[in-house]
């Protein structure tokens, strides 16, 4: 809703600012022997579409260096993230105990009851 309130006062000018300027005016391309008529409000706002046209051109070139680093970043992420899920996976997998025991020194003395007492 907010992005029509604002565009609706600018479409307001702009169509009042056409209505007001018909006057036809000739525009030339120098070098060359061309010519077009056409109002004056149809040239000014082609030329202020074509200054957009520009600089939106412009500005989504710049970013393509931008938008080339963070595709290579989220790919590095993305790799990054899978390690760390295969290291997750090994360290909650139990590891088999090969090892063989060959000496009873370190095993547990078996429970033998106390003796009587006797007097």
């Amino acid at each position: 809703m907010l992005p029509l309130l604002l565009a609706a006062p600018l479409l307001l000018v702009l169509v009042l600012f056409a209505i007001s300027n018909t006057a036809p005016v000739d525009l030339r391309l120098w070098p060359f022997d061309i010519a077009w008529e056409l109002p004056l409000a149809g040239a000014v706002l082609g030329a202020a579409l074509l200054a957009f046209l520009l600089g939106a051109l412009l500005a989504w070139g710049t970013g393509l260096r931008h938008r080339a680093r963070a595709k290579k970043l989220q790919h590095a992420a993305r790799l990054l993230e899978a390690e760390l899920a295969d290291l997750r996976a090994r360290q909650a997998t139990p590891v088999p105990n090969t090892a063989t025991v060959t000496s009873t020194a370190l095993a547990p003395a078996e429970h033998q009851p106390p003796a009587p007492h006797r007097p």
